[in-house]
């Protein structure tokens, strides 16, 4: 398993997320971004909680934050060079953002994310 400080692989996440254009980021509500330990299942590298966009009505309010989880240790541990890394961090950044945005995983698999 390749081996990564999570300070960096925080910076990894955050220019994955700098990727993303600005007109789709500007869209992105409520949601907070951060970095777990231990999936709640094997190879799970991400994962979103919450309310997507697109499910949110008039009486969404006072909610606390939709959470992406992105599963660092998971990620090294398929990854086999440094470039896959931030690959793999960028794929996953943009498959959980994806969810917030409404889009399920089969239209992600049709798009070639998944």
């Amino acid at each position: 398993m390749l081996q990564t400080s999570r300070r960096h692989f925080e910076e990894l996440v955050a220019d994955a997320l700098d990727s993303i254009p600005p007109e789709l980021t500007d869209y992105m509500d409520n949601v907070v971004i951060t970095l777990a330990e231990d999936p709640p299942e094997p190879g799970l590298l991400g994962l979103y909680e919450g309310v997507p966009l697109t499910e949110r009505g008039d009486s969404y309010s006072g909610v606390l934050p939709d959470r992406i989880l992105i599963y660092w240790k998971e990620i090294l541990a398929i990854c086999d060079t440094a470039e896959d890394v931030v690959e793999e961090v960028r794929i996953t950044v943009v498959h959980e953002i994806a969810h917030h945005f409404g889009i399920d995983d089969e239209r992600l698999h049709e798009l070639g994310w998944s």
